[in-house]
């Protein structure tokens, strides 16, 4: 019996570099980027600045390869043993067949030290009250000239220049080049808003990049940028990464725009809206115009209605003026006749109402005579008092005392000594005497 293997039409034969190939691809499109956590082990830095390791865990093991281009971006160093996150890419190394991860960025495992450090940053600054919305500056509504804080070679700058030309292209661009990603690309931000701020020549500030991971998007999580962004006399609005991406940077300006593409629309006026806006104030004011225009066409022609000749207005004015004149006339007159008979009343009343004088004349020189008595007995009664009370005082006089043949004793410090207790052997005392005075030391007393 024939064996149907040897009735098999032979099928054409592949080479293995094409296999390989074919793998590769199969990988790459099967396996989007995504995260894998791992131990590096057997980790070979080359001179090329390529690195080669394996990640594992308990059960496996992948080899890996990070290219220079990628781990020059990495803000630490991995070392044997440690435990770590990578952005990897699934492939095959077609030479050799191997199945392979390229890495594409690398953080600490765990919850990673950005992360962290993203968190204490944050929860620092907002103490400190640079994210507080009360700090915040409004944006102007219509900037002469817009700044843009970005990289030349960044996506981002030709959406946001679109965006710009789109909504007004009226707006001057000034573009502030500073790389926006890499180890010490923060610096160079931070340079970039002084000099916007010091030139002073823009209105706005848009500060963007495309989006990416959280290393990637590092630069604006850090501590240099979030100051100079409070510091800027400039309204700045960052619009960085994605609308999920958030960054430090956000939180400090003072507009967050969830992609570059929106920093613009805040940054910018609308100008087709703002075409529809003047055409609508024009048909406003049109019709505010021909209302006004009809309003006062219509008092033209009551004024008109009303215009008298001359002629007739000067003979009205005229009859008008001969009756004010006799009016007042007649009113004058009155007013005479008034004040005459008020001026004879009064006089009747005056002459009821002069006082005779000549009791109050008597009363006045009575009550002189008698002040004048009363004011002589009061002397005489003083004089008497004053003797009395100088009499008693001369007799209480201490002088007069001494006169009698007393004397006055003082101690050393002038105090009066009224008993010998208060006084020492040896002490010194002062004899007060009417005329004069002496010292003396005691010698003894009882």
């Amino acid at each position: 019996m024939t064996n149907p293997l040897f009735n098999r039409v032979a099928e054409s034969a592949i080479p293995i570099s094409a296999l390989n190939s074919r793998a590769r691809a199969l990988l790459e499109n099967a396996f989007p980027p995504l995260w894998v956590s791992g131990e590096i082990s057997n980790l070979t830095k080359h001179a090329s600045g390529h690195w080669y390791f394996s990640l594992k865990d308990d059960k496996a093991q992948v080899r890996c390869v990070m290219f220079r281009h990628r781990n020059q971006y990495l803000d630490f160093t991995p070392k044997e043993g440690m435990q770590v996150e990578a952005r990897v890419l699934v492939s095959l190394y077609e030479p050799r067949g191997d199945f392979q991860l390229n890495v594409e960025t690398m953080r600490p495992g765990g919850l990673g030290a950005l992360y962290e450090a993203f968190a204490q940053l944050k929860a620092k600054l907002e103490t400190e009250g640079l994210f507080d919305p009360a700090r915040k500056r409004t944006l102007p509504s219509y900037p002469h000239q817009i700044g843009i804080i970005t990289s030349p070679q960044a996506a981002a700058l030709r959406d946001v220049l679109t965006t710009l030309k789109r909504r007004m292209p009226a707006i001057s661009i000034v573009l502030y080049p500073t790389p926006v990603q890499g180890k010490g690309a923060h610096q160079q931000i931070t340079q970039a808003i002084q000099t916007a701020n010091q030139r002073n020549e823009c209105q706005t500030l848009i500060l963007c990049r495309g989006g990416g991971s959280i290393e990637d998007l590092w630069e604006f999580n850090e501590e240099a940028v979030a100051r100079a962004i409070v510091a800027s006399r400039i309204p700045l609005v960052c619009g960085v990464g994605h609308e999920t991406d958030f960054t430090i940077a956000d939180f400090a300006a003072d507009q967050r725009a969830p992609t570059p593409t929106a920093a613009a629309e805040l940054a910018s006026p609308n100008r087709p809206e703002l075409d529809q806006q003047l055409r609508a104030l024009n048909q406003r004011m049109a019709r505010h115009m021909t209302r006004m225009l009809e309003t006062r066409m219509q008092h033209l022609d009551h004024l008109s209605k009303r215009l008298a000749h001359p002629g007739a207005r000067i003979q009205h004015q005229r009859q008008q003026l001969a009756h004010l004149t006799q009016r007042l006339q007649q009113v004058a007159r009155h007013r005479v006749d008034r004040h005459r008979w008020n001026v004879k009343q009064y006089s009747e009343r005056l002459a009821n109402a002069q006082p005779n004088l000549a009791p109050f004349q008597q009363r006045c020189t009575n009550i002189d005579a008698r002040l004048s008595l009363a004011i002589k007995n009061r002397l005489a009664s003083a004089h008497q008092a004053q003797a009395r009370l100088s009499a008693n005082l001369q007799h209480l006089n201490p002088q007069s005392i001494l006169e009698r043949g007393y004397s006055i004793t003082r101690d050393k410090h002038g105090n009066i000594v009224r008993n010998s207790n208060a006084l020492t052997l040896d002490s010194e005392i002062e004899l007060k005497f009417a005329v004069g005075s002496a010292k003396a030391n005691i010698t003894s007393k009882t």
